[in-house]
């Protein structure tokens, strides 16, 4: 009878979070498809009063299971949280609006009033968009402070229908009490300048956003320097991170004006930017005249020289609150990073720069010209060069293609552009020389380059690893496992990713669930299996995968045929430690 007491306790305190009112299945993996499969969670949300917030995290939803979940919803006037990321997994990219329109309009009928929408890495494109322009509009979001939609793919067309949406929510929420958003979180939705234009005149007529986090979606310097005239009409702005989009000069030099009266910038990530030398002292000259209570710059792999990056080190000498100061992966040299660390020693500052592993060298050809011709060409010569871009991202591609047949490793994202040329070119075209040609700091690097906050980026680059793997070579493998190891154990201890999403994004890669991005799966090799073997009898690999890998492994499936002995070396390592854990 205790037991059983124990067993509900134990049930109940799953289900709710550590936030008031709030109900969780967060990671649960549940594949929610009719109304049958939803009774549980309909009943727990009809007798939880005072319901706030609704984790799905980590669930797939049907279009009959939303409309079920929905209709408990509807007389839930107390709503405030939606948690709503990675919920549609496996289902088609139609299914989505109208999954959304249900629960939207639930909101809207309970008379709900919002304070956090997060649909992040929910890939359902502009038609996902429009699944949330009715509730986007509506008096339930009035109110709303953190909206979360990264990695959806929205694309310009989706990142216009929500600039709309937002400003129409703005002007009708009132005057007295406008739409105040704070944090907007929009990463990997290739917005592209369009896009970024038109969410730069929504920021602008709210005024009120403290966190702007765009990174890696296309934007180039003039919707970059749309963004900048959004920022100057935002005075809380706290965090701008807009990683790995294209500034060149003209976006960099844009972005320091808009930042030169600033009081409460803490954050600013402009890595993998491009901002150059004229664009990095432009950024220097803000910081050291405002930017009071700057904690973090970003200015890394940004075509930066020594001279630019010695007038950032100097102007951050009298931030008393900065923490971190990222140079890394610019043109500097070796005299240049020796300047630079004596520079930040003698400021007493020496703990606070970043590393400088990755610096490219001082650059081949000093003279300005290629800059001064920059500066002078117009809208239509940017397109054209973009064109040009594409062009040769095709070549690329088809050259990946084909070494990646010989590698037995395809992967539909491409590797970030302006990377350490060294371990972009093992992750881009992996082999088992290349590993070993990074040296004995090969485990450092790639840990470095590769964005561990997002699951699917983590799998990727352990396949990748995995799939040059040689067991009758030891310095290949113990390249491999000690990279894997590094690389896995920064992810798991990281607070930003999510076990169950790195295991999910894994078996869409070898191709054993499906995904709603029609990801094409890799050819598995014995490799990528002995690679996870070996993993999953680490002390960091989470314990609570091993069922889920276990089931995977175990089921009949042609992606797995070829690799019989690793495979059954796997599963049994996967029971044992299952097991015993």
């Amino acid at each position: 009878m205790a037991t059983d007491i124990v067993s509900q306790l134990a049930e109940s305190l799953a289900k709710t979070g550590v936030e008031e009112g709030e109900l969780s299945y967060k990671g649960q993996g549940r594949k929610l498809n009719d109304s049958q499969s939803v009774e549980e969670i309909v009943k727990d949300i009809e007798d939880f009063e005072g319901l706030q917030a609704l984790r799905l995290e980590g669930n797939t939803v049907g279009v009959e299971a939303a409309k079920a979940i929905a209709k408990a919803l509807e007389t839930k006037s107390q709503f405030k949280r939606c948690y709503w990321s990675d919920m549609f997994t496996g289902r088609l990219r139609s299914e989505i609006p109208p999954a959304l329109n249900s629960l939207g309009d639930a909101l809207m009928l309970a008379g709900a009033k919002l304070t956090v929408l997060d649909l992040s890495d929910n890939a359902f494109g502009p038609d996902g968009v429009k699944g949330i322009e009715k509730l986007l509009k509506s008096s339930a979001c009035y109110t709303l402070q953190e909206l979360r939609l990264n990695n959806c793919g929205m694309g310009v067309g989706g990142g216009k229908i929500l600039a709309a949406s937002l400003m129409d929510c703005h002007k009708s929420s009132g005057k007295s009490a406008p739409l105040s958003l704070k944090v907007f979180v929009a990463g990997r939705n290739r917005l592209e300048n369009d896009g970024a234009t038109a969410l730069a005149q929504a920021f602008q007529l709210m005024g009120s956003l403290e966190e702007i986090h765009m990174p890696q979606n296309g934007i180039n310097h003039p919707g970059v320097t749309a963004l900048a005239m959004a920022v100057q009409h935002n005075p809380n702005l706290r965090t701008l991170n807009l990683n790995d989009n294209t500034f060149t000069e003209k976006g960099a030099i844009a972005m320091a004006k808009a930042l030169k009266h600033s009081r409460s910038v803490q954050v600013i990530n402009f890595g993998d930017c491009l901002v150059r030398p004229a664009g990095a002292a432009a950024i220097a000259e803000t910081v050291s005249e405002g930017l009071p209570i700057l904690k973090e710059l970003n200015l890394s792999f940004g075509e930066i020289t020594e001279e630019a990056a010695l007038a950032v080190a100097h102007a951050v000498k009298d931030k008393d609150q900065l923490e971190k100061l990222d140079l890394n992966g610019n043109y500097l040299g070796e005299d240049g990073c020796k300047a630079l660390k004596d520079l930040m020693d003698g400021m007493n500052m020496a703990e606070l720069l970043a590393s400088l592993s990755d610096d490219e060298g001082e650059p081949e050809d000093e003279d300005e010209d290629d800059d001064e011709e920059e500066e002078d060409v117009d809208e239509e010569e940017v397109e054209e060069e973009e064109e040009e871009e594409e062009d040769d991202d095709e070549e690329e591609e088809e050259e990946e293609e084909e070494e990646e047949e010989n590698t037995g490793t395809k992967f539909s994202t491409p590797p970030s552009a302006q990377r350490p040329p060294d371990v972009s070119s093992f992750l881009s075209f992996p082999s088992p020389d290349k590993l070993l040609k990074l040296g004995a700091k090969r485990a450092a690097l790639i840990e470095q380059q590769v964005d561990v906050t997002d699951a699917t980026k983590t799998a990727e680059a352990f396949l990748k690893i995995a799939s040059v793997y040689k067991e009758d070579n030891n310095d290949v493998k113990n390249a491999v496992l000690e990279s894997v190891d590094a690389l896995l154990k920064k992810a798991f201890s990281s607070s930003s990713v999510q076990s169950y999403n790195f295991v999910s994004s894994l078996l869409v890669l070898l191709g054993l669930i499906k995904s709603e991005e029609k990801v094409k799966p890799v050819l598995v090799v014995s490799g990528h299996l002995q690679a996870l073997e070996h993993a999953v009898r680490q002390d960091y690999f989470p314990k609570e995968s091993m069922a889920v890998l276990e089931a995977f492994m175990s089921r009949n499936n042609k992606a797995l045929e070829s690799c019989g002995t690793s495979r059954h070396q796997l599963q049994s390592t996967l029971q044992r430690v299952h097991s015993e854990s």
